[in-house]
């Protein structure tokens, strides 16, 4: 079985050693970058997960997160000295995965990292996350001009362009599209595509639909793909082909 590859950006040096023993002695290579300059060189490496600090000597790391959705489908989890609640919210709002506090223990971070493999390569050997639809398609069309490849996790448009889905967004639109015209809750939405392993964040599926409804063209203001079904969460009232 191939490693995992997982891509550790930070400028303290002592962490750095810290993270890679314990990654490496559980069976993932290690690659560091102290940063942004180098992160973004070894970007074109095949990568499965991105460790980021926010803050870098050359710049602001929270700006890497869009360069790194362009050049590479790894999960992103950030890992800052950060707690403030706004950190984390604009975090997930630009495409990380999941978000860390330092201090952190290192049983902690592998647990996330794997957590975020699962969500993005699910293993036929692990327990299937519930589905509230029998639909076992590979691809599910809807609106005529989109398709939600299952396989490749993908959402393309009609001329085979991808929308550049987190893995967090993919499984969200891809549990409304399971159950159309159904009410999902904010907490069996985060079952289904967070594994229900971590607090959530007060906002972070609304802040994920938000972003959802942008990529597919659905009106923010007044949507009528994605609804809210108030005091209770959201439900897909689009057009399935």
């Amino acid at each position: 079985m191939n490693k995992k590859t997982v891509l550790s950006i930070d400028d303290d040096e002592n962490l750095q050693i810290v993270i890679t023993q314990y990654l490496e002695a559980d069976g993932y290579k290690i690659v560091t970058a102290g940063d942004s300059a180098s992160a973004l060189e070894k970007a074109d490496q095949h990568l499965d997960v991105i460790l980021l600090d926010l803050v870098l000597p050359d710049g602001e790391g929270l700006t890497l997160i869009p360069q790194f959705r362009s050049k590479t489908s790894a999960g992103i989890i950030v890992v800052s000295g950060k707690s403030d609640t706004t950190e984390k919210i604009v975090c997930l709002e630009m495409g990380a995965d999941d978000y860390i506090t330092k201090p952190f223990e290192m049983r902690e971070l592998s647990a996330r990292i794997k957590a975020v493999l699962r969500r993005k390569e699910p293993s036929n050997d692990s327990p299937a996350a519930p589905k509230e639809s029998e639909d076992t398609a590979e691809k599910i069309a809807f609106e005529g001009q989109w398709i939600l490849d299952r396989n490749q996790y993908q959402l393309y448009n009609k001329d085979s362009s991808s929308a550049e889905l987190t893995t967090g967004e993919f499984k969200l639109l891809e549990a409304l599209l399971l159950s159309p015209n159904k009410a999902l809750s904010r907490e069996r939405l985060f079952t289904l595509t967070r594994d229900g392993e971590y607090d959530v964040y007060d906002r972070a599926i609304d802040i994920q639909i938000a972003r959802l409804r942008k990529k597919i063209g659905d009106d923010t203001k007044s949507p009528t793909l994605i609804k809210t079904v108030r005091g209770v969460g959201y439900m897909f009232t689009g057009k399935i082909d």
